[in-house]
C-alpha cells in the first residue's frame, strides 16, 4: 500500500502541475472561442493538430527509453548525457529540415495560407523538446514539485502574453496604428498568430525555468549505450506517430474531408475542438497519472510480486476516473459555459470522448507489459490498428456525420487498443487484473448516465436535472465503497470510515 499511496502523491503533484496548466487553459477557452471567430478557432485547432506530430519526430520515445536504461543499473549521469546530447543533435537536424520545409507543412494541416504559423510551431517544438530529458529527469528522481512549478511558470506566461497582444496590443493598434502598441503587434496578421507567439513564449520560459537541469548536461554520448537506447526507443515512433493519428489527427481529416466552404470547414473543427476540451477532466487525471506511472512501474519491476501492485493501481485507477466520468456527463449542463455558446452545437461528442479517454488511460496502464519486456514493437502494432481504424471510419463516415464520426472514430480507435493490449499482454506478462469487477464499474457508470439522459428528457427542468445528477452520482460512490470496503480500510485517510 505504501507504493501506491508514493503514487498517488506524485499523481497528485504532476496533477497540479497539468491540472493548474490545462484548467488555466480551460479558463482562457471561453475567452478565446470570445475574440476569434469559429474559423479562426478552427485554425487554431488546426495549427496545434501539427504540433503533436512534431513532438514525436522529435523525442522518437527517449523519454521512456531514459526511464528503462535508468532502471537497467547504467549510470545515471551518462544515460542523462547520452540521451541529452542525442535530442540536441537531432532537434536542431530535424528543426532545420522543417523550418526549409515550412510551407509544405502548412498545406498538408490545412492552414496553406499562413506558413508563418508553422514556422513559429517548429520554433515551440524546437524549444520543448529541448526540455524532455531534464524534465524527464525530474520525474525519474521523484521531484514532482520542481517539475510542477516549470510548467506552471510556463502557462502562467503563455496566459499573460495571450491577453495582453489580443485585449490589449491588438486593440489599441487596431484603434491607433501610430500607437506605441502598432510597433509591438501586426493587425494584417490573423489573432491566431498572437496565440502562438505567446505559446513560443511559454516554451523560452519553461526551458529558462529549468536551466540549472539543462546546464548539467555534458555534451557526450556513449555509443553502445546510445545504440541500445535507439533500438529501444525506434518502434515507439510508430506508438507515438499512432497515437497523434488517434488523438489530433482528426480535426485534419476533418477539413479535408467534409463537404463545404473552407470557412464552413473550420467552424467544423473549432465546434469540435472546443467540445472536446470538455473531457479535459480526465484528460487531465489520465495526463497526471502517466507522468508518475511511467518511472513508477518500471522501478517496482525488480520487486518482489509487482504485478499485484500493477493490478491494484489499475483497479482505484478505473474507479476513480468512472467517477470523472458521471462527474462530467451528469453536470454537463454546468459543464458546457466553459465554451462560448455558439459552439454548443457539438455537446453530444462530449459523452463519446468521455468514454474514449477512459479507454485510453486504461490502456496506458496495461502498456506495461511491451515496455517492461523490451517488445515495444507490440505497441507499435496496436497503436497501428488503432491509427487504421481511426483513418477508415473517419474516411467513411465524415463527409456524411461531420464531427460526430471522429468522436465516434476516437471511442474505437481506444476501445480496440484498450482490448488488444490486454489480451495480448495477459499472455505475454500476466497481471492479475480484476477485469470482470472493473467492466461492471464501467457498464454502470454508462448506465447512470443514460438513466439521467432519460429523466431529463421527460423534463427541461435544470433543478431536477442536477438533483438527479446528484442522486445517481452519491449512488454510484456509496456502491463502490461497498463493494470496495476490505480496500479501502486498508487506506490511511479514509480506511476509519470502512473498519468494521
Amino acid at each position: 500500500m505504501s507504493n501506491i499511496k508514493k503514487l498517488a502523491g506524485q499523481t497528485m503533484w504532476y496533477g497540479v502541475s497539468s491540472i493548474a496548466a490545462r484548467f488555466l487553459n480551460y479558463l482562457i477557452t471561453p475567452y478565446l472561442t470570445d475574440v476569434l471567430t469559429r474559423e479562426d478557432y478552427g485554425k487554431m485547432s488546426l495549427v496545434y493538430s501539427v504540433l503533436p506530430f512534431l513532438n514525436v519526430l522529435f523525442t522518437y520515445g527517449m523519454e521512456t527509453a531514459f526511464f528503462r536504461f535508468s532502471n537497467n543499473g547504467e549510470n545515471k549521469d551518462t544515460i542523462y548525457n547520452t540521451t541529452a546530447s542525442s535530442i540536441l543533435i537531432s532537434t536542431l537536424c530535424f528543426g532545420t529540415t522543417l523550418l526549409l520545409f515550412h510551407h509544405q507543412l502548412a498545406n498538408f494541416a490545412g492552414v496553406g495560407n499562413y506558413p508563418e504559423l508553422i514556422k513559429l510551431s517548429v520554433f515551440i517544438i524546437m524549444i520543448d523538446t529541448l526540455t524532455i530529458i531534464p524534465f524527464a529527469k525530474l520525474r525519474y528522481e521523484g521531484r514532482p514539485v520542481r517539475y510542477a512549478m516549470a510548467k506552471i511558470s510556463g502557462i502562467l506566461a503563455y496566459l499573460f502574453f495571450t491577453y495582453f497582444f489580443l485585449s490589449v496590443c491588438y486593440v489599441h493598434a487596431k484603434a491607433d496604428p501610430t500607437s506605441f502598441y502598432a510597433k509591438l503587434v501586426d493587425t494584417s496578421h490573423n489573432p491566431v498568430y498572437y496565440i502562438v507567439v505567446a505559446n513560443l513564449i511559454q516554451a523560452i520560459v519553461t526551458l529558462l525555468f529549468l536551466s540549472k537541469e539543462i546546464l548539467a548536461i555534458r555534451f557526450k554520448i556513449d555509443k553502445k549505450l546510445w545504440r541500445q537506447i535507439i533500438v529501444y526507443s525506434m518502434p515507439l515512433i510508430i506508438v507515438g506517430m499512432g497515437g497523434v493519428i488517434n488523438e489530433t489527427m482528426d480535426r485534419i481529416m476533418l477539413k479535408w474531408w467534409v463537404p463545404g466552404t473552407d470557412d464552413f470547414k473550420e467552424t467544423q473543427v473549432g465546434i469540435y475542438s472546443a467540445c472536446y476540451k470538455l473531457s479535459i477532466l480526465i484528460s487531465l487525471f489520465v495526463q497526471a497519472f502517466r507522468m508518475g506511472a511511467e518511472p513508477f512501474f518500471f522501478k517496482q519491476a525488480g520487486t518482489e510480486n509487482p504485478q499485484r501492485t500493477y493490478a491494484r493501481v489499475m483497479k482505484f485507477f478505473v474507479i476513480i476516473i468512472c467517477m470523472m466520468f458521471l462527474v462530467v456527463a451528469l453536470y454537463l449542463n454546468v459543464w458546457k459555459f466553459f465554451i462560448a455558446k455558439k459552439l454548443w452545437d457539438g455537446l453530444t461528442v462530449v459523452p463519446i470522448l468521455l468514454l474514449a479517454n477512459m479507454f485510453l488511460g486504461i490502456y496506458y496502464n496495461l502498456s506495461i507489459w511491451y515496455k517492461l519486456g523490451h517488445k515495444t514493437s507490440a505497441g507499435a502494432y496496436i497503436t497501428l490498428t488503432g491509427a487504421a481504424i481511426t483513418i477508415a471510419i473517419n474516411y467513411i463516415f465524415i463527409r456524411h456525420y461531420s464531427y460526430m464520426a471522429c468522436a465516434w472514430a476516437t471511442f474505437f480507435c481506444y476501445g480496440s487498443m484498450m482490448v488488444f493490449s490486454f489480451v495480448w499482454g495477459q499472455k505475454e506478462y500476466k497481471v492479475p487484473y480484476p477485469w470482470k469487477k472493473l467492466c461492471a464499474y464501467i457498464v454502470i457508470a454508462v448506465l447512470l448516465f443514460f438513466i439521467h439522459k432519460a429523466i431529463i428528457s421527460f423534463t427541461g427542468n435544470i433543478i431536477i436535472s442536477h438533483a438527479a445528477a446528484t442522486v445517481l452520482l452519491a449512488m454510484y460512490v456509496w456502491f463502490v465503497a461497498q463493494v470496495e470496503k476490505k480496500e479501502l480500510a486498508k487506506l490511511p485517510v479514509v480506511g476509519k470510515y470502512f473498519k468494521a
